[in-house]
């Protein structure tokens, strides 16, 4: 049996990860403004926020690489942060500053990504290493 991902990376366009990653910085804007208006609230909505819109800055940058390696360096960086907004979506539940019940929904899109940027990236390494053969 393929695994869910597989298929569902063979079907995603690269123009619907566009959409989805900048959905997924939309949603974190709006889901920032719920935060408490506290020290912690103030520095963990700013971080999530740089990580969150750098993934779909940097994945949409991708479409514009000069060389592979540049396109490999990229990559590299949609992987670094949407496991950082992972990360920090992660440190709002289970230190309860958030009860928003957009929480698992957005910690689950997260996961999500985490797995289809980890495949690409895996996909490219492979790719340049059958290349240097």
């Amino acid at each position: 049996m393929v695994p869910f991902i597989m298929l569902y990376l063979y079907f995603m366009n690269k123009i619907e990860l566009q959409r989805r990653t900048k959905k997924f910085n939309i949603d974190i804007i709006s889901f920032c403004n719920s935060l408490p208006e506290t020290p912690a609230g103030f520095e963990i909505a700013k971080q999530l926020i740089r990580s969150a819109g750098s993934v779909g800055a940097n994945y949409r940058a991708t479409s514009r690489s000069k060389s592979e390696a540049d396109f490999g360096y990229k990559l590299k960086i949609v992987l670094e942060e949407i496991d950082e907004s992972h990360y920090w979506l992660e440190i709002i539940k289970e230190s309860e500053l958030s009860i928003d019940k957009n929480i698992n929904r957005l910690i689950q899109e997260a996961n999500e990504l985490t797995a289809i940027f980890a495949s690409e990236n895996k996909t490219f390494d492979l790719r340049t290493r059958a290349k240097e053969k």
